[in-house]
């Protein structure tokens, strides 16, 4: 079986539905995936450009973006890596009001047991619950 990375062009075509061409081949791709005739796999930084196209160019909400991320996970033949992070960093975003890159921070510093987040951005991690690494 093929074996193919997906970028995150063919998932923005897919769910915003604006250029007819591109989304019938990402329908084709998601569909070949389900029924098993393609695995697909993707990651983090193709799913932070989605949220970040989404919200910059398509002035998507907050609540819209992490909904499509949640659909994204949801995408039948479709392996993520570091998918336990992703899926903490979602529910993360979406518990607190904040941006799903700095969610996946948080989720990434709680994995890896850190002592805290070194940022200057203290405001918006102290909403996500993650200690601040003070230096």
């Amino acid at each position: 079986m093929k074996l193919a990375f997906v970028d995150s062009n063919v998932f923005l075509r897919f769910f915003t539905r604006d250029d007819e061409v591109q989304l019938e081949r990402s329908d084709r791709l998601f569909k070949g995936a389900a029924a098993g005739t393609v695995s697909l796999v993707t990651g983090p930084p193709v799913l932070f450009e989605v949220a970040w196209v989404l919200g910059s160019f398509y002035k998507l909400e907050k609540r819209e973006i992490l909904d499509v991320l949640d659909r994204i996970l949801a995408l039948s033949g479709l392996e993520l890596t570091d998918r336990k992070l992703v899926e903490e960093a979602v529910r993360l975003a979406r518990s607190s009001g904040q941006r799903f890159p700095d969610a996946y921070i948080a989720a990434s510093a709680q994995a890896c047991r850190t002592d805290g987040v070194a940022t200057f951005n203290r405001e918006d991690f102290e909403k996500l619950g993650a200690p601040i690494f003070d230096f």
